[in-house]
């Protein structure tokens, strides 16, 4: 839940945030705010430094220069206490397959850290919120990919964070479940205050969910809106796509490698 201090500030900001590998640039000194008791949108092609930016604000990767606080606390200087105020789901599956519903959230729990005497609620009310109660003791590789996402929120949820990072939250989903994971976003800010930062190459998602959100080129911040505000500042008739397309480099980029490539293709395939 928000605090009236969350409330004064910002849930994750950086200043002339950098990350080199060697003589590439991922992140070029990125400045950025989000408020708190948003869901606030990155967006950018592939190899615009979405995951690069991602992984340094959820301290699981060091910045090469700048600063950022997340939740209040500086990324380098206290990773422990950033890491307990977020929650953060992968596109990579984070839950197991060979457990259960209720398995997978008890082992989430220990690792948490949550005193045994809150387990059980908790647990019943994150399965409960994410419409699993039913399955909880279902074996998760008999879910489908809409429940297994689901599933991966109510492990996010368990000790309350105060934000959420979500990277390619819907990719591979279909748009019945697509829309459930949307409302249950929805949810966790209207009932938990929680922030919700996504990655998204989804423009139908970034209109639909984003209060607010950044794209990013070439490792730096292109520009920083609302939706309908970017949309209007290129016409009228102007779409997601024109303002994605304008920002993010004249259109379509290849980008990415093999390896990309795998991983989100086995991503599509394990939520499908």
């Amino acid at each position: 839940m928000n605090t009236s201090a969350e409330s004064d500030g910002f849930a994750a900001e950086a200043s002339g945030l950098t990350r080199r590998f060697g003589d590439l640039t991922a992140v070029n000194h990125i400045d950025l705010r989000v408020p708190y008791g948003e869901i606030f949108g990155l967006l950018g092609a592939n190899g615009a430094g979405k995951s690069t930016l991602i992984k340094m604000l959820t301290t699981l990767l060091p910045p090469t220069s700048g600063h950022a606080e997340v939740g209040g606390f500086d990324i380098v200087k206290s990773p422990a206490e950033v890491r307990g105020r977020i929650g953060y789901v992968p596109q990579l599956l984070s839950a197991d397959g060979a457990l259960t519903g209720h398995e997978n959230l008890l082992l989430s729990a220990k690792l948490y850290g949550l005193p045994r005497a809150q387990r059980s609620a908790r647990i019943g009310e994150a399965l409960a919120f994410m419409g699993l109660a039913d399955s909880a003791k279902k074996l998760v590789k008999t879910y489908s990919g809409g429940m297994v996402r689901r599933l991966e929120l109510a492990q996010a949820m368990l000790h309350r964070p105060a934000i959420l990072f979500l990277d390619e939250p819907t990719i591979g989903l279909d748009p019945m479940a697509r829309h459930s994971v949307w409302d249950r976003l929805r949810d966790l800010r209207r009932d938990y205050g929680m922030t919700v930062l996504i990655t998204t190459h989804d423009m139908e998602e970034a209109e639909a969910l984003c209060d607010e959100l950044a794209i990013l080129h070439a490792g730096r911040v292109a520009v920083v809106g609302k939706p309908a505000e970017l949309q209007a500042g290129l016409g009228a008739a102007a779409t997601m796509d024109d303002v994605f397309a304008h920002y993010a480099g004249g259109g379509i980029r290849e980008g990415g490698n093999f390896s990309d490539a795998v991983q989100t293709r086995r991503t599509a395939q394990r939520l499908g």
